[in-house]
């Protein structure tokens, strides 16, 4: 039997999320307010340093002085790093700011993790501490340690002045979930940005573009998706494990693929959803975070998924660890092993369970077949097959994503074939699909780079007529706030407004 000691309650932290209409019209539109009112350079960054330790106080203020203790700690130790004089030395000061930074994250992320699994084989500890896992620490700590990482490599220079790295670890617009933002890209900004309309205008439009993709697209999928395979707090309570697998396994097939596809579109539009307004509120300031997706689900290879899929990750762990480790350089047998450390901590940053271990170990099964073999293959046969194997094997590895018990997860898989005697249609199956037989077209394109081509596309031929260019311009103009209008209109008194990667 598990027993907890309640440390803290993870569901009592109140988060503000991009989409909440009190962020919208009054968080962000005052903070924009204050940066237009203070010109200068220094001002500006105060105004977002008090903004941005706002907002992530307002989930609990006691965390806040955790994220001020990371950016502490890693300001020091850059500073430590350049000042010695040897290369142990540097070196040390370096290894000081990993185990802090890495030793703070294991203490309130895997804590209870660690202490689970160790009970379930040994039957200790018998009291397991149950820890509030603070917001967006997996994104701000890895942040702060590129930062002394890069300044050890000699890659920048180490900021002096305090303020400036705790600005650039808590900004609001990535700090809670990401993209994971490199100090070098972002280092001269932080003391000499300048923001110019065309900035303003295009950070507008992605962040209207983002808001949209996640009230009218990603909740409805997420709708579908907790209506077909259960909501993720049912899925978290243990007592009602049995009977979540029996309705799971009595489920139509018909309405276990629709969950799946439906919560396959909600996980990518809603993670890249929050992306765009990062990006887009960052232009709006003077920021310029690189790009976090590039359409993944058009991918032709596994390899290909994740040179597209939460790219800062991708490159963080590309960077910081299978480069270090040796990457490809050592032979097969090394590099094999080098990508399997690299997707088993991938897994395990995504989350403190097993399923997410194996869905890391998943993708590296995949990854290490298109090395061996697959990949020469997949170049030659035509692109849409690569992209039908990609698909099915991404889809797949949602659901062990999702669902922490592997029997409730096996459940599902099976289910989907009529595996668990379950019928592969039904009444309520083929009402839901009816139900948004409009709205799943919809949110499939919206995953395609189909409209940014049409847009190009058009762009380039109203260049040859005065008339066309000025339409277009005009719906340029017209296009955010009609988003924005639209977006505000769905969150009006609609209560289901996750994001799905503050969880992790």
């Amino acid at each position: 039997m598990v027993l907890y000691r309640k440390v803290s309650n993870l569901r009592g932290l109140k988060r503000v999320v991009f989409s909440e209409l009190l962020f919208l019209y009054m968080f962000f539109t005052g903070c924009l307010l204050f940066c237009l009112l203070f010109r200068g350079i220094r001002a500006q960054n105060t105004v977002l340093l008090l903004f941005s330790l706002l907002f992530y106080a307002w989930g609990e203020p006691k965390y806040l002085f955790l994220l001020i203790g990371v950016a502490l700690v890693d300001y020091l130790c850059a500073l430590a790093v350049e000042k010695s004089r040897t290369k142990g030395g540097k070196r040390l000061f370096m290894l000081l700011a990993c185990v802090s930074t890495l030793g703070a994250l294991a203490v309130f992320k895997y804590t209870g993790f660690v202490a689970t699994t160790l009970q379930s084989l040994f039957g200790i500890p018998e009291i397991i501490p149950k820890i509030a896992l603070p917001i967006g620490i997996s994104f701000y700590t890895f942040q702060a340690l590129t930062y002394v990482i890069d300044v050890y490599r000699g890659e920048v220079a180490p900021q002096r002045n305090f303020f400036y790295v705790l600005l650039y670890v808590s900004l609001f617009h990535q700090c809670v979930a990401g993209p994971i933002v490199r100090y070098q890209d972002v280092a001269n900004e932080i003391v000499m940005r300048k923001v110019n309309r065309s900035d303003i205008g295009s950070g507008i439009t992605r962040f209207a573009t983002g808001l949209a993709k996640k009230a009218m697209l990603a909740n409805v999928c997420g709708k579908i998706a907790d209506a077909a395979l259960l909501s993720d707090a049912t899925l978290a309570n243990p007592d009602l494990l049995a009977e979540n697998q029996a309705k799971l396994a009595a489920q139509p097939a018909a309405m276990l693929w629709l969950g799946v596809i439906a919560y396959m579109l909600q996980i990518y539009l809603d993670f890249s959803a929050y992306s765009d307004m990062a990006i887009g509120m960052g232009k709006m300031v003077g920021f310029h975070y690189k790009e976090n997706f590039n359409y993944p689900y058009t991918a032709r290879s596994v390899q290909d998924f994740w040179r597209r899929w939460h790219m800062s990750l991708s490159t963080f762990f590309r960077d910081y660890v299978y480069i270090p480790l040796g990457g490809n350089r050592k032979g097969l047998g090394r590099t094999l092993l080098n990508m399997l450390v690299v997707w088993g901590l991938t897994g395990l940053w995504h989350g403190a369970s097993w399923n997410f271990v194996l869905w890391g170990l998943y993708y590296f099964v995949f990854l290490a077949v298109e090395r061996l073999f697959l990949g020469k293959l997949l170049a030659k046969i035509p692109a849409f097959i690569g992209r039908i194997y990609t698909l099915i094997i991404v889809l797949f590895g949602w659901i062990l994503f999702r669902f922490k018990d592997m029997s409730v997860c096996l459940t599902v898989a099976g289910g989907l074939f009529g595996l668990n005697g379950n019928a592969w249609g039904g009444f309520e199956a083929a009402q839901m699909w009816a139900q948004y037989a409009l709205f799943l077209p919809l949110a499939i394109l919206a995953v395609t780079p189909l409209v940014t081509k049409t847009r190009a596309w058009l762009e380039k031929r109203c260049l040859s007529s005065g008339l066309a260019m000025s339409a277009l311009s005009t719906a340029q103009v017209v296009f955010p706030p009609m988003l924005l209008l639209l977006s505000t209109m769905t969150l009006v008194g609609d209560s289901y407004n996750p994001f799905l990667y503050f969880q992790f």
